[in-house]
C-alpha cells in the first residue's frame, strides 16, 4: 500500500458509510444482521409512525443511542479526526447518523442523514441531545413532540446539506470513499463529481461493489487497518 503526505493536496474530503461505524460495532439498518431484518422500519422509522405513536419512535432511538454508546471509535476514525485537527482542507461527508466522527474528536462534519443526537421541534427548530436518555419527550417551550432529527423513509434529504457536500467535493484533490457502496444517489454521484475535477480517487471496503471501477484505487481492508497505514 501507498502512503499519502496531507500537506501534498489542498482540500481532502472523506465520504464515509455504515461499513466504517460497523467495524466499531455499530449495527448497520439493511444488509446482514441490519437492523431493518429484526424491526419493521415502518413502525420506527417513517414521519407516519411518529405521527401514529411518538413515543414508542422516540423509545427506539433511545435504544438505538444505546448502543452507539457502548461503542468506540475506532483506529480510522482517530486518524481522520487528528489529520482535519492539523489540516485546514480535510472535511468529513458522512451518511452516518452515528456520531463516531465527532465522539475521535472531529466536529466539523457534513452528515447527510442527520443525527441520533439531534431532536427537533416543529416551532422552535434543532436542539442538540447529547446524552443516552433524552431530557425530555417534548419541547419544553411548547409542547410539541420533539422528532429526531433524522432522515427517515419517505423523507427528503436536506437540500442545503446536499448542496454543501457537493461544493466541498468540488473543490478536493483527494476523494476517499470509506465503507459505503455509493449505489444510492445522491451519494453516487460524489465520486464521479470528485473525478471530474481531477482528484484523485481512493475506495477503502473490504467488498467491491458496482461504483469500485469509477476509483483510482481500491483498498480492499477495513478503515480501522487501512487509514493508518495509509497516512503513517
Amino acid at each position: 500500500m501507498t502512503t499519502i503526505k496531507a500537506d501534498d493536496y489542498e482540500r481532502i474530503v472523506f465520504f464515509t458509510g455504515a461499513g466504517m461505524s460497523a467495524e466499531s460495532g455499530v449495527p448497520t439498518y439493511r444488509g446482514r444482521g441490519g437492523i431493518w431484518n429484526q424491526y419493521r422500519w415502518e413502525e420506527y422509522a417513517c414521519q407516519e409512525a411518529f405521527d401514529d405513536n411518538p413515543e414508542k419512535v422516540l423509545q427506539f432511538h433511545e435504544l438505538r443511542r444505546q448502543s452507539v454508546l457502548a461503542c468506540k471509535p475506532h483506529p480510522g476514525h482517530f486518524v481522520v479526526a487528528n489529520l482535519a485537527k492539523k489540516h485546514p482542507g480535510v472535511a468529513v461527508v458522512t451518511q452516518n447518523i452515528d456520531g463516531m466522527h465527532q465522539r475521535a474528536g472531529n466536529f466539523e462534519v457534513i452528515e447527510m442523514h442527520g443525527s441520533l443526537w439531534r431532536v427537533r421541534c416543529p416551532i422552535h427548530g434543532i436542539a442538540d441531545e447529547p446524552d443516552e436518555k433524552y431530557k425530555s419527550f417534548r419541547c419544553e417551550q411548547c409542547g410539541n413532540w420533539l422528532r429526531p432529527d433524522i432522515i427517515w423513509f419517505g423523507d427528503m434529504l436536506n437540500q442545503d446539506v446536499i448542496h454543501e457536500a457537493t461544493r466541498i467535493i468540488r473543490q478536493c484533490d483527494l476523494f476517499i470513499s470509506v465503507g459505503t457502496s455509493g449505489a444510492v444517489w445522491p451519494a453516487a454521484g460524489f465520486p464521479k463529481i470528485a473525478k471530474e475535477q481531477g482528484a484523485r480517487c481512493i475506495e477503502i471496503n473490504p467488498e467491491a461493489n458496482d461504483m469500485s471501477s469509477i476509483y483510482d484505487e481500491n483498498l480492499r481492508e477495513a478503515a480501522g487497518n487501512a487509514l493508518p497505514k495509509l497516512f503513517e
